[in-house]
């Protein structure tokens, strides 16, 4: 176990063998034998060991509750393995950090489970919409915006993470066997909140669709993420049955009512055949031509916060469950720094305090 915890830490800190045998003062070989298992780190080596890597001592002896995660990456073509093994590390222990703390807490934990006729088996984009439907009918949505689709899957009990990864990620859903199959989607932090979004709709997509046919995976995975922010009844509302062309400013304001990107609502207008595909061509050359596939033009929509994790660890800690140590370790962060990002993001709030 101390073994695995090493190679962990030592790929969060995208470090090789080498270069962390000559932080310890010792030989590749000893680390690689450390990570195999086949010798056991006394408490002065782990002591360096956790100095060279940034980490508590208590790292290396946590539970282990992810073992062998395996999952899609959504990427760009340059994401190489050792980056892509730095993010799976990274990854992996926010996942067992939440873990514990649900553990600790003795949850009640909501479960995934599949709504009736899900995953749905799509072979066309008509398909896909009539799945968007019967998916918000099953979950009791309407047709109204979802306010908050991070809070919307916790809630159905899939794990959501934001993590730091780097321009090559985008995100990526597995399951992990955690009583039960745990369904997890990580996603890329510090993007516009309607990226973020249509990221979480395209890994739902994954998880609740069944590919079938020719249809490409990733673009039936795409189009769900659009029907699912605004099913198709809405779009029609909005725009209406056919449109000659689609203004900015009527992007702007449906982008902030829907939390869907302007190119999303220029795809779906596609889609559903409000926009010809030689308007659609046009608008979008438009749109790389400023530069807009990058940023969109005027006030960004804000990004959603994944809290729940965070909102366990202060409740354990108030109650006096935990020790500050601990919350910290779990937290990855002190306690002190944290109620001061708390602080700067909510207008002032105190938070860990015992009345």
């Amino acid at each position: 176990m101390i073994g695995e915890r090493i190679k962990q830490a030592r790929r969060l800190r995208e470090m090789s063998q080498r270069a962390l045998a000559e932080r310890v003062g010792l030989s590749a070989t000893a680390i690689s034998k450390y990570e195999q298992d086949k010798l056991t780190p006394g408490s002065e080596v782990l002591l360096r060991l956790a100095r060279a890597l940034g980490v508590q001592v208590e790292f290396f002896i946590r539970p282990t509750f992810v073992k062998n995660i395996t999952p899609a990456f959504r990427k760009r073509s340059n994401f190489g393995r050792k980056k892509a093994n730095t993010v799976l590390a990274i990854i992996q222990d926010w996942l067992e950090r939440y873990l514990e703390i649900e553990n600790i807490l003795q949850l009640g934990v909501p479960k995934f489970v599949y709504p009736e006729g899900f995953p749905y088996e799509v072979k066309t984009g008509r398909d896909i919409e009539a799945a968007v439907l019967a998916l918000r009918e099953a979950w009791q949505l309407g047709l109204d915006p979802i306010e908050n689709l991070v809070q919307l899957l916790e809630d159905k009990g899939i794990k959501v993470g934001r993590v730091e990864a780097g321009e090559q990620f985008d995100a990526c859903t597995f399951f992990v066997d955690i009583d039960g199959r745990l369904p997890v989607i990580a996603v890329k932090s510090g993007i516009p909140g309607d990226r973020m979004r249509f990221n979480l709709a395209h890994e739902l997509g994954h998880l609740l669709l069944k590919v079938k046919g020719e249809l490409n995976p990733e673009k039936a995975a795409s189009r769900f993420a659009g029907a699912f922010l605004v099913p198709e009844p809405v779009v029609k509302f909005e725009l209406g049955n056919r449109r000659r062309i689609l203004d900015i400013y009527e992007l702007h304001l449906l982008k902030h009512k829907y939390g869907l990107s302007m190119q999303a609502w220029l795809y779906r207008a596609k889609d559903l055949g409000i926009l010809s595909n030689a308007k659609f061509q046009a608008l979008n050359r438009a749109f790389r031509a400023r530069g807009w596939h990058r940023k969109e033009p005027g006030d960004a929509y804000p990004p959603e916060q994944p809290t729940r994790f965070e909102r366990l660890v202060m409740q354990a800690l108030v109650e006096g469950i935990i020790s500050s140590k601990k919350a910290a370790e779990l937290l990855g962060q002190s306690v002190e720094k944290f109620r001061q990002k708390v602080a700067e993001e909510h207008g002032g709030l105190e938070v860990g305090l015992r009345y």
